[in-house]
């Protein structure tokens, strides 16, 4: 006998969230994510804790963008949108900002996020985005001229490489992957898990990338570092593929 979906039962800051039946620990684990996510949103404390006990608030206005960041984040913001000049996919895309503000421009972009609320972020200012895995099947594939991992996307589940070769699989042969990555530091993995004051998340892999790492990376992905710029304690990389990597698709 096959055992029917099991209903959430989440409980953030006294909320329960338990209107969503699921399947598996990974949708639950989405709705979670969701549930902190909105709060974090909404200017209410949250923050991500690592394994060492060091807990750091998240982002959120620096993934907002516009006026709630800073002029070291718009200056971020525009290193990697100045390399985004044909049709763009926004991996881990977030509430949109770098999705809408390619639109603004006129660049065809699509953004691509595992959060419903991200996604409905992302079209409610303007943006296109889709709900879904990174390793997914994803629209236009092998024929994107840019894919974006800003934000330190590129340490999704605590595998860049995985991450590099999947942004590698979308692009067009002549494409380019426009990374954000810190500017000094190892790249080292670490285990993560969202918190509120009443409320935590499950533990996740994350990877944090440095610059000095990325040359090795991109090549093991069939990329090659073609530039970087520095931005304060940020860096961002433009991969392409390389040479030889293309005559042997061809």
């Amino acid at each position: 006998m096959t055992a029917g979906p099991a209903r959430s039962d989440v409980l953030v800051d006294d909320v329960l969230v338990d209107d969503v039946l699921v399947d598996d620990a990974e949708v639950q684990h989405e709705l979670l994510a969701d549930v902190l996510f909105e709060r974090a949103l909404a200017g209410l404390p949250c923050w991500v804790h690592d394994a060492t006990g060091r807990r750091t608030e998240l982002p959120v206005r620096r993934w907002l963008g516009g006026a709630s960041s800073s002029d070291l984040d718009r200056a971020v913001d525009a290193a990697m949108l100045r390399h985004c000049t044909g049709p763009t996919m926004d991996l881990g895309c977030g509430p949109g900002r770098l999705t809408a503000a390619l639109a603004v421009r006129g660049v065809a972009a699509l953004g691509v996020d595992s959060s419903a609320l991200a996604v409905r972020m992302t079209v409610a200012r303007g943006g296109l985005a889709l709900q879904r895995d990174l390793y997914a099947p994803l629209p236009g594939h092998g024929r994107w001229a840019h894919v974006l991992l800003a934000d330190g996307n590129i340490g999704i589940g605590g595998d860049p490489l995985r991450v590099l070769r999947r942004a590698a699989e979308l692009l067009a042969p002549d494409g380019v992957v426009v990374v954000e990555v810190e500017a000094t530091g190892p790249t080292l993995v670490q285990r993560l898990r969202l918190e509120t004051e009443n409320g935590f998340g499950d533990w996740f892999r994350w990877a944090r990338v440095g610059l000095a790492g990325v040359g090795a990376l991109a090549a093991a992905a069939g990329l090659e570092l073609l530039e970087a710029t520095v931005v304060h304690e940020q860096a961002v990389a433009v991969l392409g593929v390389r040479r030889d990597e293309e005559r042997s698709s061809a």
